[in-house]
């Protein structure tokens, strides 16, 4: 039997129709310029405490929860959440009224940027602590199979979080329950301002599932497809009850750590290269013209999703506070 790996090595992207590709083009670059606008605001003051951007990494996102089952499936991940909340389809109104901490953000203002939260989605936040969410997640995929829905449970974290413990209590746990979860570890190469390298001993963070008996893939998460394609073997195997799969998806941060990074730690260089050579939308953005689309139509989708992302801003910074009398709402459940 084929290793998850060697699948996705033979056929290496998902098939994608024109109208779903044009989707993902859209759902990225919708990404980009909503994480543009939030750094914007940020530096105007209106956005409070952290603001950590999803600019380069779009690819992941899109791709990975375009083949989830929306009434079935859960999603958790860090602090850099804004994009995942965007990969819903969530209005990118109520996510930017969070951001300013506004009555009508998603999370009524009181998550801001890193702990939003929607049930409604079963997106399960946004969460600060660093590979917390990775627990969390393992909790939610054994709530999946306790309650025998056949969903199952999508976990994001980064390559620092990868050296947490508890990350590898959860991988034991999964492993020996055989939990729907796929475990994605988002590797922008740089831990805050610490390189993969620097940190870490196992720099191929696919494999650190090999003492749990837990699958992994290696993919290339600066191209769509691919992450689609992944996305596609690693769930089709998780839901026939074979226990949790890691992905690893390579990827690349073009903006610091968070907006108060100034990331002296690189070089504009190495910056430059991956926008040159390996951004996501640009490379969807040549797959769409190879395909015969109008460049000309694919400049009018960027002024329209500008267009739509200061509608979201201007929505936000009108939009009311929430009531002093608020402040302790929604902060824990009381029963009867």
């Amino acid at each position: 039997m084929r290793s998850l790996q060697d699948r996705l090595v033979a056929n290496p992207r998902y098939a994608a129709s024109d109208d779903e590709l044009m989707h993902f083009y859209e759902q990225m670059l919708l990404i980009r310029r909503f994480e543009e606008k939030a750094g914007q605001l940020y530096g105007l003051g209106l956005i409070g405490g952290f603001c950590h951007l999803y600019i380069g990494q779009e690819a992941v996102a899109i791709g990975l929860q375009s083949a989830l089952n929306p009434d079935l499936d859960s999603v958790i991940t860090g602090y850099r959440d804004h994009g995942h909340m965007l990969a819903y389809g969530i209005d990118p109104n109520i996510i930017m009224a969070e951001l300013t901490g506004r009555e009508a953000g998603i999370s009524r203002g009181k998550g801001g940027s890193m702990h939003m939260f929607s049930t409604e989605h079963k997106f399960y936040g946004g969460h600060g602590i660093v590979g917390a969410q990775v627990a969390l997640g393992g909790g939610l995929a054994l709530a999946h199979q306790y309650r025998g829905d056949g969903g199952l449970c999508l976990a994001y974290f980064g390559d620092g979080a990868a050296n947490q413990g508890q990350v590898y209590e959860t991988f034991n746990m999964a492993s020996l329950w055989k939990l729907p979860i796929v475990f994605v570890v988002e590797n922008n190469q740089y831990a805050m301002g610490t390189a993969v390298s620097r940190s870490s001993a196992e720099t191929d963070f696919y494999r650190r599932g090999t003492a749990f008996r837990i699958p992994g893939m290696d993919v290339n998460g600066m191209d769509v497809l691919e992450v689609r394609q992944a996305a596609e073997i690693a769930f089709d195997y998780v839901r026939a009850g074979n226990g949790p799969v890691l992905m690893e998806c390579q990827t690349y941060r073009y903006r610091g750590h968070s907006m108060s990074d100034p990331a002296k730690y690189r070089t504009r260089e190495e910056v430059q290269e991956q926008r040159e050579h390996n951004d996501p939308i640009e490379r969807a953005r040549a797959q769409l013209i190879e395909r015969g689309q109008n460049e000309d139509a694919l400049k009018a989708i960027d002024k329209d999703i500008r267009s739509r992302v200061a509608q979201a801003a201007d929505f936000a910074e009108t939009s009311p506070e929430p009531e002093p009398s608020e402040l302790h709402s929604d902060v824990l459940v009381e029963e009867y």
